[in-house]
């Protein structure tokens, strides 16, 4: 784990430079905007937030009632007076990435897909997304989305929700553990963020592969900064929206670029 460690740290250095000029890391800020100023693409949001918030709120009591006093002692080695509220904010954190993998898994999978297109659509690129699905002529970019005539984004596999857990007591490490963990986790999230693009394009796995790796900088930098917002408690299903909203944003001005 510790050479793992080591080989990532050396990784984001090699990668910052890429990052930093790709400019993709503003994206998810213009999906909040973009998503504030379109009321039309709030309408997925607002079909899922109750299931979602009744969702977090279990998955919230839950790992309190069960796992906050066994992590406050151990945590009492490490973190000594400060250990209920290390632990407590470790809960937080778990609780928040165990809601966010089963509510893309099996809440928001199809909600998340509208939003995506439905920001395409309002964009201009009505082509693209007739690829993927029937798109009435008239209406709001959302209220135009017809049936999907191909599989939606794809659910986020396990092993993802248990690297996830795994890499969250990096945070305890002032400052570079947590910049670690973004990096790690928003080199793995950025590719994902654009799943329902490359289904739209119609791209083989070899052909998706091959472009992630030649805009690896940008990927890498979108997936830090959607992270991040994520990574804020009881906040994140509103910026999981907006960071597909962002998403799209980002695959609209790749278009306009091809």
């Amino acid at each position: 784990m510790k050479d793992t460690l080591h080989e990532e740290a050396n990784n984001f250095k090699a990668v910052a430079h890429d990052v930093a000029v790709s400019g993709a890391y503003l994206y998810p800020v213009k999906g909040i905007l973009f998503f504030s100023y379109h009321k039309d693409l709030w309408r997925p949001f607002i079909s899922r937030a109750v299931q979602t918030i009744g969702l977090g709120l279990g998955v919230t009591t839950a790992m309190f009632f069960f796992t906050y006093f066994p992590q406050a002692a151990i945590m009492a080695f490490t973190s000594g007076p400060l250990a209920p509220i290390s632990a407590a904010l470790l809960v937080l954190s778990e609780s928040s990435t165990i809601t966010n993998f089963l509510a893309r898994s099996f809440v928001l999978a199809d909600a998340l897909t509208d939003t995506f297109d439905g920001t395409l659509v309002a964009r201009g690129h009505t082509e693209l997304v007739a690829k993927g699905r029937q798109v009435n002529a008239s209406g709001g970019a959302v209220s135009r989305l017809g049936k999907m005539l191909n599989r939606p984004l794809e659910r986020m596999r396990p092993s993802a929700l248990v690297r996830s857990l795994m890499l969250l007591p990096l945070n305890f490490i002032p400052v570079v553990g947590t910049l670690l963990y973004v990096y790690m986790q928003g080199k793995e999230r950025g590719p994902v963020a654009h799943l329902r693009y490359f289904d739209l394009k119609g791209w083989d796995e070899r052909k998706r592969e091959e472009w992630v790796r030649r805009n690896h900088g940008g990927y890498t930098g979108f997936g830090m900064a959607a992270f991040l917002f994520e990574m804020i408690p009881f906040a994140s299903l509103a910026f999981s929206f907006t960071n597909s909203v962002g998403a799209a944003l980002w695959a609209a001005d790749m278009e306009k670029a091809q």
